[in-house]
């Protein structure tokens, strides 16, 4: 995460000669928990295949709209971090898209991403899946930046669009007894 560059999620102000991806993130629980918190999106790292750049967008949110002013390129999606109150998990999902050179600050909508999270359990996984719902998040977009009202839209989604990976936990863990009872004499 030390070579990785902090991307703003929702830039107070857009370059005019920069393009715009922006793209709604999603995460939902797919089964029963036991646990008190649902899961949270944390943070997705974003790797340019072209550059060799690492790009991490903290997200924080179950559901919210990323607004990314990222160079032209194909990038993959190499890291996911999710939160549930004290438990973390990570995985390296792998899809791959393009942002493509638009002239003019051009807008890419790059579609709503939807990470379904299994139960708590071993061998957890993580659904992901790539939708276009343009309808429901381009209000969002301009309630956010009403000076993109005018701008041309491509619609780019990740390939493919419907995987499933492995999760891993990721210390540390919540300082309970209970998960450090291996630590203990």
């Amino acid at each position: 995460m030390g070579c990785a560059t902090r991307v703003d999620p929702s830039p107070q102000q857009l370059a005019e000669t920069e393009g715009l991806a922006f793209s709604r993130v999603r995460t939902v629980l797919t089964g029963p928990t036991t646990r008190a918190y649902l899961p949270q999106l944390r943070f997705l790292e974003l790797y340019n295949r072209t550059t060799k750049e690492r790009f991490r967008i903290d997200v924080q949110r179950a559901d919210s709209v990323i607004y990314l002013q990222l160079p032209p390129g194909e990038y993959e999606l190499s890291r996911i971090l999710i939160n549930e109150g004290a438990y973390q998990s990570a995985a390296a999902p792998g899809p791959v898209f393009r942002i493509p050179q638009i002239p003019n600050g051009g807008v890419t909508y790059l579609g709503t991403w939807r990470l379904g999270v299994s139960s708590p359990r071993y061998g957890r996984e993580v659904l992901l899946s790539f939708v276009e719902e343009l309808d429901e998040t381009w209000p969002i977009v301009i309630d956010r930046y009403p000076g993109l009202r005018d701008r041309r839209i491509t619609t780019v989604l990740p390939n493919p669009v419907l995987s499933e990976t492995r999760l891993y936990e990721v210390p540390p863990y919540p300082r309970i007894w209970f998960f450090r009872r291996h630590h203990t004499s």
